[in-house]
């Protein structure tokens, strides 16, 4: 097993693995920009080293900062959290050039799945249906609107590398085609230094499920159930919960179908470690797969409290080639999980981010509650980085339960100095709508049309 680990990542993601590593008894390194120089992660690691300025560009995502503090204090193994660097295959080659573990699927599973075109294709061949769409990136106007006349309007243009739903564009004309493919190239370049952009069938207000998968480098693959994420605003999650909604009430068929799917999908690449699968689910009960996270993913809680189990831990023993062999019928589900993403914004104003000091937070507690988070009273949230500042994550003996427990516990979570998106989200749990569990992507944008932020 190994001795220490860095942790190539900052904020509440950073502080999970450092709590998971502690329980192991693996000391661990945490790096730092100077803006995060008084984080919470930098406090709780065994040791911390300063890789930069501000900009993710000269901290966070510079290989030879991280590699130089990897063996400067003789770790064992990276791990990478989720964002930054922790897709990206020719670091996870760097790390095992240098003899230094990669907490994470091989670069040969990356590069099988290298963006979300490639996926596409090799989800097509393993037999799991997708969006009627472009045979990988399309080259020019000509090609997009070839594409877009052969699968019908509307259509989605997006970004073959990245998320966050940025590169992402959606055309129901050829006007707003050509408009939407120079801008979802050019934001595309800008946020991943790729402007490849692929054309797919765009649908209306869908639901966006995903299934958690483990590979544990011997060739299992089993998935740890769904999760259900169609409460977004701009392709950014907001709720997730497991299990999801629309496949307990409406399709209970289509869980043992696209669990399977998730695994070939998986199997096909030859994945290894943590991963996620995502599929879209129209009205009719029909899925299709979207792309693979190849990473732990933000909402993984959910997944870990309805199986008793510790994804992070999970990675570490897979990486050390330590994991017992997995078997899909040890895999137990219990209860009904939610996680609410508290985000440093003002959703009554456009979501304006809000940075600056916190002066006051304390968190909800109680049966069923678990927060993680990174910051704290006095704590200065900065500019330079994502908004989310903290999970808010509850479990219940069923959905009803856990909902009304969410309600208390969002009711009991106190941030002061800087705006929060609390209050929206107790507005979300109170929506009649969202309480049937009748929802799906185009939710938010039907609350705001009630008058709603």
């Amino acid at each position: 097993m190994f001795e220490k680990i860095l942790i190539a990542n900052r904020g509440e993601i950073a502080i999970r693995v450092i709590r998971t590593c502690r329980e192991m008894g693996i000391k661990t390194v945490a790096v730092y920009s100077e803006a995060d120089a008084n984080s919470m992660h930098v406090q709780l690691a065994d040791e911390a080293i300063c890789i930069g300025p501000p900009p993710a560009s000269e901290s966070y995502l510079r290989v030879d900062r991280l590699i130089s503090a990897a063996e400067v204090t003789d770790v064992d193994a990276i791990h990478p959290g989720y964002g930054f660097l922790s897709e990206n295959a020719q670091f996870a080659d760097i790390c095992e050039s240098c003899n230094i573990r990669f907490i994470g699927p091989s670069s040969a599973a990356m590069n099988a799945l290298k963006d979300k075109a490639a996926s596409r294709e090799l989800a097509k061949k393993a037999g799991v249906p997708v969006p009627p769409g472009s045979v990988g990136a399309v080259a020019n106007e000509q090609e997009a609107l070839a594409v877009a006349k052969q699968v019908g309007y509307p259509v989605l243009i997006k970004a073959v590398s990245g998320g966050g739903g940025r590169g992402m564009r959606v055309a129901h004309n050829d006007i707003s085609l050509m408009k939407g493919f120079h801008m979802a190239r050019s934001e595309a370049e800008k946020a991943f230094g790729n402007a490849g952009v692929y054309i797919e069938k765009y649908f209306e207000n869908p639901h966006h499920v995903e299934f958690q998968i483990v590979g544990d480098g011997r060739g299992n693959v089993i998935h740890f159930g769904e999760r259900d994420c169609s409460v977004q605003r701009r392709h950014q999650k907001l709720i997730e919960e497991t299990p999801s909604p629309l496949l307990q009430n409406r399709f209970k068929d289509l869980r043992k179908k696209m669990g399977k799917a998730a695994i070939r999908i998986a199997e096909a690449a030859r994945y290894t470690n943590a991963g996620t699968v995502e599929f879209i689910v129209d009205d009719d009960g029909k899925f299709y797969f979207l792309e693979v996270n190849k990473r732990i993913q933000v909402e993984h809680p959910v997944s870990e409290e309805v199986t008793a189990t510790d994804l992070i831990r999970m990675q570490i023993l897979v990486a050390a080639g330590e994991l017992p062999k997995l078997s899909q019928s040890a895999v137990r589900f219990h209860g009904h999980s939610i996680e609410c993403r508290i985000n440093a914004e003002d959703p009554y104003d456009g979501f304006r981010p809000s940075p600056g000091r916190v002066e006051m937070y304390y968190p909800p507690g109680g049966r069923g509650v678990r927060v993680e988070s990174h910051i704290y009273s006095g704590y200065v949230i900065p500019a330079a980085y994502d908004s989310m500042i903290g999970k808010l994550i509850v479990t219940g003996q069923d959905r009803e339960d856990a909902l009304n427990r969410m309600s208390r516990a969002l009711s009991e979570f106190i941030i002061t100095g800087v705006k929060t998106t609390i209050p929206f989200l107790q507005t979300i749990l109170l929506d009649p709508d969202f309480r049937r569990g009748d929802y799906s992507t185009g939710f938010i944008d039907r609350l705001q049309r009630r008058g709603n932020p």
